[in-house]
């Protein structure tokens, strides 16, 4: 029985760099539960405070990483869904250069100097961008099709 090809055989590489996204994350919240051990900063405590704890900033450096790339992930993963549909090559590109960016951006910041996440994670808003692109051409090709 042959089937009805609802999207291009290239939209793989769109799950394929999701999937990598989530291990990404996965990686991070791992960091986040060794820095709580090696800054003595117990759950449910989401963010140290400096005058409990000499270590506070740097515990909140890596926790504010992590929860800054959580509070992006609905963003990304919309856009690549949906600009993945019409364009899922260079959606999958921009994607693979979002996920590098957040890489740097949690490395960076994980540092203890907030403004070390921006070396390599500037680049994230350029992605972003180009998502942004790619699912309004989606929108424009389906009110025009």
């Amino acid at each position: 029985m042959a089937g009805v090809e609802i999207l291009p055989k290239e939209y793989g590489y769109v799950v394929i760099v999701l999937v990598l996204y989530c291990f990404l994350n996965l990686w991070m919240g791992f960091q986040v539960g060794t820095a709580r051990k090696k800054y003595k900063v117990p759950y449910p405590t989401m963010y140290a405070i400096e005058a409990e704890n000499k270590d506070a900033k740097l515990f909140n450096c890596v926790q504010r990483g992590h929860q800054n790339s959580l509070e992006n992930m609905p963003v990304f993963f919309m856009l690549m869904i949906l600009g993945g549909i019409r364009h899922p090559l260079i959606s999958a590109s921009l994607g693979a250069i979002y996920i590098v960016s957040r890489y740097g951006y949690f490395t960076g910041y994980a540092t203890g100097d907030p403004t070390k996440r921006y070396t390599l994670g500037k680049y994230g808003f350029i992605a972003i961008f180009g998502l942004q692109i790619c699912a309004i051409s989606c929108a424009i090709k389906l009110l025009t099709s």
